[in-house]
């Protein structure tokens, strides 16, 4: 009898703090557009917000009934992260603020608004190709590295915020390495921290407190004698945030879904409105692949879906279950198209997505997170599932 051999290997995902320059940017965005989705939920918006020190520049288009300061909302935006304090260089009271926000275009509107376009039902707000993934990895079935990663910065945070670690500043990141042993995580083989810190601490200090009270309350069930800690492994993180690094929307779309787990379409999330699949049609093929998931019909489940701008239904449906599957996949897509809604119009009643609720989305995943207003992570197909697919 041929002994199987142990398969080994590492994969890292990586997460940042909301005080991350290009967080902050998403932040912005999402903060404007929930603001205009209170004052008129068919608001359409494509918002754009750039950082630098001492600036925001907040671009883009917008379609919409209400008002909106967007200069109030970024400073209140800004404030609400932490940087309050002047010798960062970044304040939400006295950065400037550029606004330069065009009308959307008709174009793009007529295949969006229902009626007005070629077609009688509400089309893609843009042509592009979205993704979902789930995996049987994590409790709320996402894979571990980022799982892991983003409670550490959630948790840096939370610690700075609360005062338990009153010397750190808004700007970090975290990335976690995990070993898999026959395609399943076994244990931390490496886990990284760069947070902002003021001057007067010590290298030693920040180290300690970090792995002492982020990183091991975290991670406890998965580090073991061999695991390693890179803390600020420059040796100091003083200047940060916007007079550090510029930061961007859109810029860190591995951080919001995956951890590089599976594909991506290439489209950001934050600043855009349901309309546009890029947002919606990624929130609802995360809800069917973690339907199909917990449903037991796969162990993971990746499933991308195809849209033309202007058209209502997707021009393809793929799955792709790495070989997990207990039915055949072309089954597994005729139960999406049977009990899943595919088209822009169905997705936003279906989910919800008419409400202010995306602010909180921009930071710390938008996958994956325990929150009644993140409505694709329910999993309330699987019954129905489960009794098709004969499981």
């Amino acid at each position: 009898m041929i002994k199987q051999k142990v398969k080994k290997h590492i994969f890292t995902s990586e997460s940042v703090t909301e005080g991350h320059p290009d967080k902050i940017c998403d932040q912005i965005s999402d903060a404007i557009l929930d603001e205009l989705i209170k004052q008129d939920p068919y608001s359409h918006a494509g918002i754009e917000t750039l950082v630098t020190t001492g600036l925001v520049v907040v671009a883009g288009e917008i379609k919409t009934k209400g008002y909106v300061d967007i200069a109030a909302i970024a400073r209140n935006t800004i404030r609400e992260i932490g940087y309050n304090d002047h010798s960062l260089g970044f304040h939400w009271e006295d950065c400037g603020v550029i606004v330069a926000i065009d009308e959307q275009s008709p174009d793009i509107a007529q295949g969006v608004n229902q009626g007005t376009g070629k077609y009688k039902e509400q089309g893609a707000g843009d042509q592009g190709l979205m993704f979902g993934y789930a995996t049987k990895e994590t409790p709320e079935l996402m894979p571990l590295p980022i799982a892991l990663a983003h409670k550490i910065t959630y948790r840096l945070s939370q610690l700075r915020k609360n005062r338990t670690l009153p010397y750190l500043r808004p700007d970090g990141k975290s990335e976690v390495a995990v070993e898999y042993v026959n395609g399943k995580p076994k244990r931390v083989d490496t886990v990284v921290v760069a947070i902002s810190h003021n001057e007067e601490v010590s290298e030693k200090r920040v180290e300690k407190d970090v792995i002492n009270k982020v990183i091991n309350p975290i991670c406890k069930k998965y580090l073991d004698k061999k695991t390693r800690f890179f803390v600020n492994a420059t040796g100091r993180f003083v200047k940060c945030g916007p007079p550090a690094d510029a930061g961007l929307t859109g810029r860190k779309i591995i951080v919001d879904t995956y951890g590089g787990h599976g594909n991506h379409g290439g489209g950001a999330f934050s600043g855009k409105d349901p309309s546009k699949v890029d947002r919606s049609a990624s929130y609802m093929a995360r809800y069917i692949a973690k339907n199909i998931v917990a449903a037991g019909i796969a162990s993971r489940c990746e499933l991308q879906l195809a849209y033309v701008i202007g058209v209502a239904e997707p021009i393809s449906v793929l799955v792709d279950t790495k070989g997990t599957a207990k039915i055949d996949e072309s089954e597994i897509v005729k139960l999406i198209r049977k009990h899943f809604p595919l088209t822009p119009s169905r997705i936003i009643r279906h989910l919800k997505l008419l409400r202010p609720i995306y602010k909180k989305t921009a930071a710390y995943g938008h996958f994956g997170r325990k929150d009644k207003d993140f409505t694709w992570e329910k999993t309330d197909k699987v019954a129905v599932l489960k009794r098709e697919a004969g499981i």
